[in-house]
C-alpha cells in the first residue's frame, strides 16, 4: 500500500473516478510489461500506449517511469486510514485496524493476479524493491498518525463526555508526532499484511486470504502464544 500523494485524490466525483481509472490502468499496464519483458526493458511509451493514453497524460500520473512499477493502488493507504478513524469508537485500536484492512484487502483478493505479477516485478529488480520500501514506509507513518489520532480522539471524548469520537478524529488533531504503540501498531500491521499475503500466495487453493488475514490477527489479539505441538 503506498500514501496518497497530491495528484491522488479518494472520493469525489466522475473526474477524480476517471483520474483514478487512469492511473490504475497505467499502473496494471506497467507491471504486465515488466513481468513480461523485465522493468529495464519497458518504456513510458510502451506503457502509456498499452494503456491507451499519451505519454503527456502519463506524467500527469507519474514522475517517473519507475513510478509507475511500484504503487498498484496509490489509494489504497488513504482509504484504509479513513476506514480506520470511521470504524466506532468503541473497537480497541488492533480491531479497529483489522475492520478497516479487511475491507481493502476483499479487493486486493480479487486481483490477485496482478498482485502476484507485481510481486515478481519487485524481486526481479532490487531497485524497485527498495522504491516500494519506501512507499510501505510513508504508507506506514501515515498510518501511525491516524491511530494516535484516534487514540487521543478517544481520550478527549472521555475526559469532555462527548461519545462522537469519530468526528473529533476526523478534526485531525497534529498536537504531538505518534508516539511508540501507534508506530509499532502500524508496522505489525504491515508485517500481518505482507505476512498474510506471502502464505496465501503459496496456497491459494488451500484456504481464501480471507481466513489467513484473520489467522494472523487473532494471533496478534492473543499475544502471539507458542503453537502447540
Amino acid at each position: 500500500m503506498h500514501i496518497m500523494t497530491g495528484k491522488d485524490a479518494v472520493g469525489g466525483g466522475l473526474r477524480e473516478r476517471k483520474k483514478r481509472a487512469t492511473r490504475a490502468a497505467l499502473g496494471e499496464a506497467a507491471v504486465r510489461l515488466a513481468a513480461e519483458h523485465g522493468a529495464d526493458q519497458v518504456t513510458v511509451e510502451a506503457i502509456s500506449a498499452a494503456a491507451g493514453v499519451s505519454v503527456r497524460t502519463f506524467f500527469n500520473y507519474f514522475d517517473s517511469r519507475d513510478d509507475a512499477f511500484v504503487v498498484v493502488d496509490a489509494d489504497a493507504g488513504e482509504r484504509v486510514r479513513q476506514a480506520f478513524l470511521a470504524v466506532p469508537p468503541e473497537l480497541p485500536p488492533l480491531e479497529a485496524l483489522r475492520e478497516a484492512l479487511a475491507a481493502e484487502l476483499r479487493e486486493a483478493e480479487r486481483k490477485h493476479e496482478l498482485w502476484s505479477l507485481h510481486a515478481r516485478v519487485l524481486r526481479s529488480a532490487p531497485h524497485l524493491l527498495v522504491r516500494n520500501l519506501g512507499a510501505q514506509m510513508a504508507d506506514e507513518s501515515g498510518l501511525a498518525e491516524a491511530i494516535a489520532r484516534r487514540i487521543r480522539a478517544g481520550d478527549d471524548a472521555r475526559r469532555a463526555g462527548d461519545s462522537d469520537s469519530a468526528a473529533l478524529a476526523e478534526g485531525g488533531d497534529d498536537r504531538a508526532a505518534p508516539g511508540l504503540y501507534p508506530r509499532l501498531l502500524a508496522a505489525v500491521a504491515g508485517t500481518a499484511v505482507r505476512v498474510s499475503a506471502q502464505h496465501w500466495c503459496e496456497r491459494p487453493d488451500e484456504v481464501s486470504f480471507a481466513d489467513v488475514f484473520h489467522e494472523v490477527f487473532d494471533l496478534l489479539a492473543a499475544g502471539l502464544p507458542a503453537p502447540s505441538r
